[in-house]
């Protein structure tokens, strides 16, 4: 159990000295909560791996230990962040975690941390040019820092988004504006179903955007696989003629470099002589592994999104940029301008900040946070070199990983690994070549399904699943900055053992 913060710091006085005065806290209350509550942050990314992964509570319980009547007297500061470390941090999913290594982990480093906090501090709406110069000029830069990194034309502009569904969002009603111009006044009541074309594996994201654009989920065409999880371009090829010849307007594709569940990557090279024949507009969703091209040997990946005209990725995903940061890139941003600016009398920008950008005229939203400080200050403060080097770690612990699954013979590896995730599941040995019978593939889903709770019981790691080709599927993921060798080889350990008890444990279910 911590200490009272009043013990460590000595400031008993000013954290319980709140009245109900008007005004905020006086700057010795405010020096005084601050110490405190970095002296929470450093200690809890210090010493996080105290905690279990996956907080120990069910549905329900928090909010029993949370609610009550609504605060009518000051409470003292004190007492809330000693609540805080009581009740708030340790019945978080820990994402901070050295081993999470489900999902694709989104870690927050030190110095995207200390700028989140200087984002409170000024509180800048990036909204208009005007309600934050530094935000918009600065904004700019970074996304010409991040698109030289990876490699990409200097065509390419772009902006800050919360996620990547927001950016595929924009991305796609730019992609609908240039095939149907006006689009944004009249809507869609007139003309020919619209039709965007993404393959099995593409992320729910862009059928969501679909949705909000008026497309609809049924105008996505999702397009087979190989035996990869590529999108096959044969196939995309033959769904865009058959929609033509019945009269429906293709209007985008979208390739996926690095897929969620497999990390697959679409033969984008290929995609985009398609998307040229065709007239279609190409939308690259490379939220997970598009920072890996920041890695010069990794750029064969990526191999042909240079031509895109729209790309997506997610520095909060794989730059250990904290939550939420997304980095939309693209050739067209008259085009993203036309499908979102709406400018009110009481927005126009008159006199010398009249020529500067307003990001709102380019997404949905009107307020829009300082996402270009975090990116500023992880630059500044690793450099490229250093940005290098983690995500090249993160790649070779992953690379290690794969190998002990490949030289497992109970362990069978489902897709390949082009990034940092490896994809498999426990299949005993002694069922090779039989995996596909009914009752067997059902056991074997069930036995990797106890294999995942498990191991996630533990509280040592957390790893989450997947379905590829029907098979249930375990991920490993491996993209946080405070993941070590030691953590990647405690869960092989964790795996393998869990699969070995399981799968004598089980009973057999078939004859």
């Amino acid at each position: 159990m911590s200490p009272p913060l009043a013990d460590e710091l000595g400031s008993a006085d000013l954290l319980d000295g709140i009245t109900t005065a008007v005004g905020d806290l006086d700057p010795a209350t405010f020096r005084a909560a601050a110490r405190a509550v970095v002296e929470i942050m450093a200690d809890y990314l210090r010493d996080v791996e105290r905690y279990p992964v996956l907080p120990q509570v069910k549905p329900g319980e928090l909010t029993a230990l949370l609610d009550g009547p609504v605060p009518e007297a000051p409470t003292p500061l004190r007492i809330v962040l000693d609540d805080y470390r009581r009740l708030i941090e340790p019945n978080v999913t820990h994402w901070q975690h050295p081993g999470f290594l489900a999902y694709f982990a989104s870690s927050g480093s030190g110095p995207g941390i200390l700028a989140e906090m200087l984002m409170a501090t000024v509180t800048a709406n990036a909204m208009l040019w005007r309600t934050s110069p530094v935000a918009s000029e600065s904004e700019a830069i970074v996304v010409g820092w991040l698109r030289k990194a990876v490699g990409l034309p200097v065509d390419f502009d772009g902006l800050l988004t919360d996620t990547a569904s927001t950016s595929s969002l924009i991305a796609l009603a730019a992609a609908r504006e240039r095939i149907r111009p006006g689009v944004t006044v009249d809507g869609l009541a007139d003309g020919p179903p619209l039709r965007i074309y993404a393959s099995a594996e593409a992320h729910s994201s862009i059928e969501k955007a679909a949705m909000t654009l008026g497309i609809g989920r049924a105008g996505v065409r999702r397009v087979v696989v190989d035996g990869g999880y590529r999108m096959d371009p044969a196939a995309l090829e033959t769904a865009i003629a058959k929609d033509r010849a019945a009269g429906d307007r293709p209007c985008a594709v979208v390739a996926t470099i690095g897929t969620t569940s497999s990390t697959s990557v679409d033969p984008t090279a290929v995609i985009a002589d398609i998307c040229q024949r065709e007239g279609l507009w190409l939308h690259v969703d490379a939220a997970y592994a598009g920072v890996a091209a920041i890695l010069p040997e990794m750029r064969a990946h990526f191999a042909g999104w240079e031509r895109a005209d729209s790309i997506v990725i997610n520095p909060h995903k794989w730059l250990y940029t904290p939550l939420d940061c997304s980095l939309l890139l693209c050739r067209r941003m008259d085009i993203v301008r036309t499908s979102f600016s709406l400018v009110p009398e009481y927005l126009r920008t008159v006199g010398e900040g009249a020529s500067g950008r307003d990001y709102s005229e380019y997404q949905p939203q009107l307020g829009r946070r300082f996402r270009a400080l975090k990116v500023w200050f992880l630059f500044r403060t690793f450099g490229l070199a250093g940005l290098r080097s983690r995500i090249a770690a993160n790649i070779a612990m992953a690379t290690d990983f794969r190998a002990w699954v490949d030289d497992e013979p109970d362990a069978q590896r489902l897709a390949p690994v082009p990034f940092s995730t490896v994809c498999f599941r426990w299949r005993p040995a002694d069922l090779i070549g039989r995996e596909e019978e009914a009752p067997i593939a059902r056991w074997l889903d069930l036995l990797n399904e106890q294999v995942l709770e498990a191991v996630n019981q533990t509280g040592e790691i957390f790893i989450s699943h997947t379905r590829l080709a029907g098979r249930f599927t375990l991920r490993v993921a491996v993209n946080h900055i405070r993941t070590e060798q030691r953590h990647v080889e405690r869960a092989w350990m964790l795996i393998s053992e869990a699969g070995r008890r399981l799968s004598t444990a089980m009973p057999a279910r078939w004859g």
